[in-house]
């Protein structure tokens, strides 16, 4: 063992996050303060950044801000680099709206330089069209454009919408997306955008779309478009004769070819869904909206056979890799579904969607953050803070170590009242258990009381519990009351801080052995291995290793 513990036996990589070897600034808990570079601190709030949302230290309209002036700066000194970063943050880190309003932003920037970014590769019209995936996001980005810098729109804007519409409009997404609740709705998207058709059924869809919206015609649409005209076929129905629709024989085959969504088929039916109208739906069921009515399946009381089914899907490696779904969705829907039926299945989605986590040879140290300031939403809806991502992501990493000690951590004068009732504590040890799943050490990590509170003092933290480990790992927002983390740990022990928030200063200064990342994805924890081999880590979207 004394070869792994010399100074020269781990060769140092570098992370792509760069900051002051000097504290200029102060954290928001007055600790020495590591600023970032623009491409560093863009990407670190690009990450965990739901717009329009106040977080424990800033205003919404503070946030938004500083996010709309590094993605100027970047698109003018670093447009290449921008335009990949906002391609992979809707794509791969399917970060919608952050995307959304940083291509606006980076197309804004560039027009009012000029279009003077040099050695610039990309077109503003491809990074507007990379970030529009959902056919609603056209009207998105229309509206939050028009809302920004008036109703004229530039010509890589309304290129860009079109590009994205001949691509994303058809007939189901008209159906499942078009809405009055909408500022924008398609009509209006196609009405500014002049897209191209990419076959004649779609320009028939265009000209369906803008007579419904501007009341032309009688509402019948053309043979062309079948399954407008299922649907419609369907409305006609009388409300009293509906629910023997769902009923028959051939429910399954008559509500998919009328692209009826769930949310469709409950205000359809004008009551309840009950066990026969899941049935009938089910199978034409996306990813996503399984996993978000799993407690409506119980309610419902629908068949375990179904169940199965359900779980079967929920479990499939390639489907959870193809919903792209957050590991944070499987714990969400775990703790809103009642029956025990859906838990070993979303057990194995959590695991499949974390299971590019490498094994770690050694002992390793994770520190999760369960500070006041952690309590901060990390979901839009509210129902997970940032400091369940930090436990959720510190049990996973831990699972895959040779030999982990995970402690949960805060801080403060004297110690403060754990949320469990556990007394005083600014650390608390959490006691692994072989072969428990991630799901089930996070409700016992709830249930017995780890989630602490208070201030945060993760120098502190790392003083008691530091004892020679091979590594350490911090998930926290690194808004610490005292700042220079990375000098607590000899030079050759790495430091991994995953940073939750994305504020402006950082708890220490980048260089060798000591590494800051965004995002809570398998792909972050996949760089470990490489930074320990001596490997530099490149950005996630150059990162194909």
């Amino acid at each position: 063992m004394a070869k792994l513990n010399s100074p020269t036996a781990r060769p140092a990589g570098r992370g792509p996050i760069r900051s002051e070897t000097i504290p200029t600034g102060r954290t928001h808990e007055g600790g020495d303060g590591y600023a970032r570079d623009a491409r560093s601190a863009l990407f670190l709030l690009a990450v965990t950044n739901m717009v329009s949302e106040t977080s424990f230290y800033e205003t919404a309209g503070d946030r938004d801000q500083r996010y709309t002036e590094l993605v100027h700066q970047a698109a003018i000194e670093y447009p290449d680099w921008t335009a990949n970063m906002l391609g992979w943050l809707r794509g791969e880190a399917n970060m919608r709206t952050a995307a959304i309003v940083g291509a606006a932003e980076y197309v804004h920037a560039r027009l009012h330089a000029g279009d003077s970014a040099e050695h610039a590769t990309v077109t503003n019209r491809g990074v507007i069209a990379s970030v529009l995936q959902r056919p609603d996001e056209p009207g998105e980005l229309l509206g939050y454009w028009t809302s920004r810098y008036g109703r004229a729109l530039p010509k890589p804007v309304k290129r860009g919408v079109a590009d994205a519409v001949q691509r994303l409009y058809n007939e189901r997404a008209y159906l499942k997306w078009d809405s009055e609740a909408r500022d924008f709705r398609m009509a209006d998207v196609i009405e500014l955008a002049h897209p191209d058709h990419s076959a004649p059924w779609q320009a028939d869809l265009y000209r369906h779309i803008l007579d419904e919206r501007h009341g032309n015609g009688n509402g019948e649409p053309p043979a062309s478009l079948r399954t407008l005209g299922a649907r419609r076929a369907l409305m006609a129905t009388p409300a009293e004769h509906r629910r023997a629709i769902v009923a028959g024989l051939d429910a399954v085959g008559t509500l998919s070819a009328a692209g009826m969504t769930w949310e469709a088929l409950a205000g359809w039916l004008q009551g309840p869904m009950d066990a026969q109208s899941w049935q009938a739906v089910i199978p034409s069921m996306g990813y996503m909206a399984l996993l978000r009515n799993l407690r409506n399946f119980d309610r419902a009381g629908i068949s375990d056979e179904l169940a199965a089914t359900i779980a079967a899907k929920l479990a499939d490696p390639e489907q959870v890799a193809r919903s792209r779904q957050f590991p944070l969705r499987f714990l969400s829907a775990f703790n809103a579904a009642p029956s025990l039926r859906w838990a070993w299945p979303l057990e194995q989605a959590l695991g499949h969607s974390v299971r590019n986590i490498p094994r770690l040879s050694g002992r390793t140290l994770v520190l999760v953050d369960t500070s006041a300031s952690m309590r901060d939403a990390f979901s839009r809806d509210g129902s997970l803070a940032r400091w369940d991502a930090a436990t959720l992501f510190g049990l996973a990493l831990a699972a895959n170590c040779e030999r982990s000690d995970v402690v949960s951590y805060s801080g403060g004068l004297g110690g403060f009242r754990g949320y469990g009732g556990r007394g005083l504590h600014n650390t608390l040890v959490f006691p692994q258990r072989r072969a428990e799943s991630v799901l089930a050490g996070l409700r016992r990590w709830r249930d017995e009381g780890f989630f602490i509170g208070s201030g945060t003092d993760t120098a502190a933290a790392v003083r008691a519990h530091y004892e020679g480990h091979d590594r350490v790992v911090i998930l926290t927002d690194e808004q610490t009351a005292q700042g220079g983390i990375g000098g607590l740990l000899p030079n050759r022990v790495p430091l991994y801080t995953w940073n939750l928030a994305g504020y402006r200063y950082g708890h220490a200064a980048d260089g060798p052995n000591r590494y800051t990342f965004g995002g809570l994805t398998d792909a972050g924890f996949r760089i470990i291995p490489l930074l320990e081999a001596g490997r530099d880590a490149a950005w996630p979207w150059e990162n194909r290793h």
